[in-house]
C-alpha cells in the first residue's frame, strides 16, 4: 500500500512538472467567466461521523497528551504546541494538574533535548436548563507551550507532558519551522480549506491534505460544528432552525451561533485532525460556527479561543480573532468578520498598523484571510459581508493585498483581480474556498433566474450588526448572468493548494475530492506587478 501511495503522489508532481510552462497566468486575464457543471456523481449533502467513529475514541490515560497542535508565532524562531489531558466533564471540574512541558531538539543531530513549559487552562461552556442540562461542559486541561530560539526552514522532534509520569504518551512527532522571511525563501507549499467539520467528506480532504505533505494549512473557519448540536446530542435540522427575535440572520446557518453547543464536538475534531495538526503547522481562522454564544454572559469564541495557540501578542493584537504572522516571503493577515471592524474598533486600528509596518522587502507577498466572503456570487450568504467590505475594502486597496481567502460558503471561487466590484489590475484575487467537507454543498447561484434573495435581507446578518450604518450599492444587487469579476466557481468539496515560487508568482490550484491526486481542477499562477501597483503609505 505504501508502494501504490508514493506512485500516486509522484504521478501527481510529474504533471505538475510536466505542464508548469503552460498554466495561465491572472496577466492573461480577466478571464471570461466559467462555471462548471455539477458533476452528476456527486452528492451535495454531507453526513456527519457519528459518536461512534474510532477516530474519537478517548487515550487510555488522563495523562496522555491528545488533540495535539502546531501553530506558528510570527516569525520562524518560534512555535506553539498545545494539546489536551483528561476527559472533559459534565459538571464540576475535575483535578488534573500535569505540568505542562514539550521536549525538542532538531531531527537526526546529537545534541541535548531541549525543555520548554508553559500554562494549562480549562474553559466551560453553559448549557441551558431547559433541555434538562443545568451543569456546563467542563474542557480537559488545555496546555500550551511556546517553543523559541529555533533555526528556519529547520527540522524538529518533539513529545509533549511530562515524561516522568509513566502514563505519558512517549511518541515524537515532528515539524518544520519556516523559511527566514526573505524574497527568495517560502514555504514549499501552502494548503488552504475552509468549513472541514467532522463528515465523511472531512476524511477525504484530511487524507487529501496529507498526501500533499503541505508545510503550512490555514483552516478557515467551521471546524467542530459543535453549535449545529444541541446539549443532549441532536443534531440540529436546518428545516426547522428558526432565528432569534432580533433577526440575526434569515438563513439557518445564522441561527447556528445563537443556540446551544454540543462541546464534545470540539473534542472528536482535535482527535480526529492530530494526525494533521500535531505534525504540520495550522493556522487557525474563526468563522460563524465558532462564535458559541454563552447562556448567561455574552461570552463568545470560547471554545475556539482556549483551544489553540495564536500569535496575538507578538504582533501587537488585541485578541486571538484577528492577528498576522510570516511564513518566508508571504506576510499573512487573519481577520473576522464577527467582531466589530469599523475605523475606530480595535480590529481596524490594529490592522492599518499591521498593514504600515511590513516590510515589502522581506515579505512582498500579503495574504489576508477571513471566512465571510465579500465577493461570491453562489446565493449562500450572498453580501452578507457587505458593510465588511465598505469599511476595510479601501485599506486593503491601498496596501496592495494580493490574495484574499474567504470560507463560510460551501463551494469553490476565484475572482479575477477585483475592486469595488470593478475589474482592477492593483485588486486582489478573491478565492473562496469553504467546501472543505461540512454543510450542504451550495449549487445555486444568484445570477440564476428567481435565485436573488431578498434585499431586505442582504445585510441582515450578524457580521454587520455593529454601530455602523450600511451606505447605498450603487450595482445591481444581483447580476443576470455571472459577473466579469467571477473567473472561475465550482460546487464540489476540495482544498487549495498555494506555492510561492518568487516575488512576484506564486502558484494557485483547486483540487477536487473526487480527483485525489491525479490532476487538478483550476490552476492559475497569481502574478505581483509590484512597478504598476505599488503600496500607498
Amino acid at each position: 500500500m505504501v508502494v501504490v501511495k508514493c506512485t500516486m503522489i509522484m504521478s501527481f508532481f510529474v504533471i505538475l512538472a510536466s505542464t508548469v510552462s503552460g498554466f495561465s497566468t491572472t496577466l492573461d486575464g480577466p478571464f471570461i467567466p466559467k462555471t462548471a457543471p455539477l458533476d452528476p456523481t456527486l452528492n451535495p449533502s454531507t453526513f456527519d461521523l457519528p459518536e461512534s467513529d474510532p477516530s474519537f475514541f478517548i487515550p487510555n490515560s488522563e495523562l496522555r497528551p491528545e488533540q495535539i497542535s502546531v501553530s506558528l508565532s510570527y516569525n520562524f524562531d518560534s512555535v506553539s504546541i498545545s494539546w489536551v489531558t483528561g476527559e472533559f466533564q459534565i459538571g464540576e471540574e475535575k483535578s488534573n494538574l500535569v505540568q505542562s512541558i514539550v521536549q525538542y531538539r532538531e531531527y537526526n543531530v546529537r545534541t541535548r533535548k531541549k525543555h520548554a513549559t508553559g500554562h494549562s487552562i480549562v474553559y466551560n461552556q453553559q448549557y441551558p436548563t431547559e433541555n434538562g442540562f443545568k451543569k456546563n461542559y467542563t474542557s480537559g486541561r488545555i496546555h500550551h507551550v511556546q517553543l523559541k530560539g529555533l533555526k528556519p526552514n529547520t527540522l524538529y522532534q518533539y513529545r509533549c507532558g511530562d515524561q516522568s509520569l509513566s502514563a505519558t504518551n512517549k511518541d515524537y512527532y515532528y515539524f518544520r519551522t519556516m523559511p527566514k522571511s526573505t524574497l527568495k525563501s517560502y514555504p514549499r507549499r501552502i494548503v488552504v480549506a475552509g468549513d472541514l467539520g467532522l463528515t465523511y467528506n472531512t476524511s477525504t480532504v484530511l487524507t487529501h491534505i496529507l498526501s500533499n505533505h503541505p508545510d503550512l494549512v490555514v483552516l478557515i473557519g467551521g471546524f467542530s460544528y459543535a453549535d449545529t448540536y444541541l446539549a443532549n446530542k441532536t443534531k440540529l435540522d436546518c428545516s426547522s432552525c428558526q432565528c432569534d427575535k432580533n433577526g440575526t440572520g434569515y438563513d439557518c446557518g445564522s441561527c447556528y451561533s445563537s443556540r446551544e453547543s454540543y462541546q464534545p464536538r470540539w473534542d472528536y475534531w482535535g482527535r480526529f485532525m492530530e494526525p494533521l495538526t500535531a505534525n504540520v503547522p495550522t493556522m487557525m481562522v474563526a468563522g460563524e460556527h465558532e462564535i458559541e454564544l454563552q447562556t448567561d454572559d455574552n461570552l463568545t469564541f470560547v471554545a475556539f479561543s482556549s483551544r489553540f495557540a495564536f500569535p496575538s501578542n507578538e504582533c501587537g493584537s488585541f485578541s486571538p480573532l484577528y492577528y498576522s504572522f510570516n511564513a518566508g516571503g508571504a506576510h499573512f493577515i487573519v481577520l473576522n468578520a464577527y467582531t466589530p471592524y469599523d475605523n475606530s474598533s480595535d480590529q481596524y486600528i490594529w490592522l492599518e498598523s499591521d498593514l504600515r509596518n511590513i516590510n515589502r522587502s522581506e515579505t512582498p507577498w500579503v495574504v489576508a484571510t477571513w471566512s465571510l466572503p465579500w465577493y461570491s456570487t453562489f446565493k449562500g450568504h450572498y453580501r452578507e459581508a457587505e458593510s465588511m467590505r465598505i469599511q476595510l475594502e479601501d485599506l486593503l486597496y491601498t496596501y496592495r493585498i494580493d490574495i484574499i481567502f474567504n470560507g463560510q460558503v460551501d463551494a469553490y471561487e476565484r475572482s479575477n483581480r477585483v475592486y469595488n466590484y470593478s475589474l482592477d489590475q492593483c485588486g486582489p484575487v478573491y478565492i473562496t474556498t469553504g467546501a472543505g467537507g461540512a454543510g450542504k454543498l451550495e449549487i445555486e447561484h444568484v445570477d440564476d433566474p428567481g435565485n436573488c434573495p431578498d434585499p431586505s435581507h442582504r445585510y441582515s446578518a450578524r457580521s454587520c450588526g455593529f454601530n455602523f450604518t450600511l451606505g447605498p450599492v450603487n450595482d445591481e444587487f444581483c447580476r443576470v448572468k455571472q459577473p466579469d469579476y467571477s473567473a472561475y466557481r465550482e460546487s464540489s468539496f476540495g482544498i487549495g493548494l498555494l506555492e510561492v515560487k518568487n516575488e512576484t508568482h506564486a502558484l494557485w490550484s483547486w483540487n477536487r475530492n473526487q480527483d485525489l491526486y491525479y490532476h487538478t481542477r483550476d490552476i492559475v499562477y497569481i502574478v505581483r506587478q509590484p512597478d504598476i501597483c505599488p503600496v500607498y503609505n
